[in-house]
């Protein structure tokens, strides 16, 4: 039997973080949230495996998106290989340019992308069927 996907989300506007979970689960996909980097932390620290982490550039909390993928992609961070796709309205040239440059797989402007469009990259990078 096939292991269910897990996708972190990384949002703290809960109506959107509550339509993102029930869309990706509805698609087959297991799905935590969190409001603020330190529940992802929590999350990353905790679970056996993430497949995705969904992340919003501006959280709960001092500390924002660049800052957890800075965290997951550092030398020795067992979490650096863990897919990231940026899904944010903060889209600055140089914003963007920070978050590709550490690496993430994916930066959306919330306002350009349809869900839908998301998942279905979402189904590219983990190779999903669902």
């Amino acid at each position: 039997m096939k292991k269910e996907q897990i996708i972190l989300v990384v949002e703290d506007e809960k109506p959107l973080s509550d339509v993102v979970k029930k869309k990706l689960e509805i698609c087959g996909f297991a799905v935590v949230t969190a409001r603020n980097i330190r529940q992802a932390i929590d999350y990353l620290e905790e679970l056996e495996r993430i497949d995705l982490v969904w992340l919003d550039h501006y959280l709960l909390g001092d500390e924002n998106g660049l800052d957890l993928v800075t965290k997951m992609k550092a030398e020795k961070s067992k979490w650096k290989n863990i897919h990231i796709f940026v899904v944010s309205n903060t889209a600055t040239p140089d914003k963007v340019a920070s978050y590709l440059d550490l690496g993430v797989d994916k930066y959306f402007t919330k306002a350009d992308y349809r869900l839908d469009d998301i998942i279905k990259d979402i189904r590219s990078v983990l190779g999903a069927n669902n």
